[in-house]
């Protein structure tokens, strides 16, 4: 494989590492995980990372970048990137980093994400920017990827006043709650062929609210328990065929309209997260513009990567498929940011 003879494949040791260095192993790659102390048995156990840089915590993830420029590393972000160095850490990594770091406004901002979402035409929950507005239940989200913290729902405005007093998130969102089945849509888009992938589906396991809908409502009066929306697993699901042509028509209108936003555009993993509402309309809830976590079901491909691909790709292994034809191709820079 071309990738394996000059360039090697970083990434934080969390997340979706895993399955980012399989796949880029299964490509032909050299892999390196860069891991916190408490992280390092783990990745000790698997053959296809050929080596772990030990940071302290991953915010000091800048210290251990000379030695990534000189393993002629290409980082794979993901969701904990996010997390734990910020945007404004992310936007200054100097080490070749697969995907456009321009997104990173859009994505952080939820306001600029509605915005995007909105001139892509595709349908997005009421917006309320005050509580004496909020006239059905709703969701309160703070900005940024926290896989489900800082968020909370209230059913109406009172509840919304009582609750917001001890929200201590800022900035954050208030959207209308929408009932329906929540699913999350992974794509892939490419830039060197101008192509859009679906790759796989799931849905998110979140505690407590997932338990709460096992416990008929007349039984949860007096229990006090207050719904939690942290994710702690995800299950693959399949869409009905016959709304599957809607969904690559949306992830279509998001990368469009992401190249007239944003310089160069949306490029590599996205995700729309979505609710599908009993009349079977979508409801776009948010928008992760990298990998995420949900990929990892799909380590042996999906039902439908399959579809494109006679060999089991996940969207780690795609990833490392585009910067394979990318080196091949002499395009890496059209890739790499």
């Amino acid at each position: 494989m071309t990738g394996s003879v000059k360039y090697k494949i970083a990434t934080l040791g969390s997340h979706s590492a895993l399955q980012i260095l399989k796949g880029a192993k299964d490509e032909g790659f050299k892999t390196i995980c860069v891991a916190t102390p408490d992280r390092i048995s783990l990745y000790n156990r698997f053959k296809f990372i050929d080596k772990i840089i030990e940071i302290a915590d991953f915010a000091s993830f800048a210290k251990i970048e000379e030695q990534l420029l000189k393993e002629k590393a290409i980082v794979i972000p993901h969701g904990s990137f996010v997390a734990y160095l910020g945007v404004t850490k992310n936007k200054s990594i100097k080490v070749p980093y697969f995907g456009n770091k321009k997104v990173l406004d859009w994505e952080s901002d939820r306001l600029k994400q509605r915005l995007w979402m909105e001139k892509a035409g595709v349908p997005v929950p009421r917006r309320f920017t005050k509580a004496s507005e909020i006239d059905r239940p709703v969701m309160v989200k703070s900005y940024g990827a926290a896989g489900g913290h800082g968020y909370f729902f209230a059913k109406n405005k009172k509840e919304f006043r009582e609750k917001i007093k001890n929200f201590k998130a800022r900035p954050y969102i208030i959207q209308e709650y929408v009932i329906g089945v929540p699913l999350y849509i992974h794509y892939f888009y490419s830039p060197l062929t101008n192509q859009l992938e679906i790759l796989s589906i799931d849905k998110r396991y979140e505690t407590n609210v997932d338990s709460l809908g096992r416990i008929p409502s007349q039984n949860q009066q007096g229990l006090g328990i207050e719904p939690s929306f942290v994710v702690v697993g995800n299950s693959p699901l399949t869409l009905r065929e016959s709304l599957l042509a809607e969904a690559f028509e949306m992830g279509e209108r998001v990368v469009q309209t992401s190249k007239k936003l944003i310089s160069g555009g949306l490029w590599g993993p996205f995700c729309l997260e979505t609710i599908i509402t009993p009349e079977q309309q979508f409801s776009i809830i948010e928008i992760s513009c990298r990998i995420v976590a949900g990929t990892n079901l799909f380590i042996d491909g999906s039902p439908y990567s399959s579809l494109y691909y006679d060999k089991e790709v996940s969207t780690g292994r795609r990833i490392a498929m585009e910067i394979n034809e990318a080196i091949k191709t002499g395009q890496l820079s059209k890739i790499l940011d």
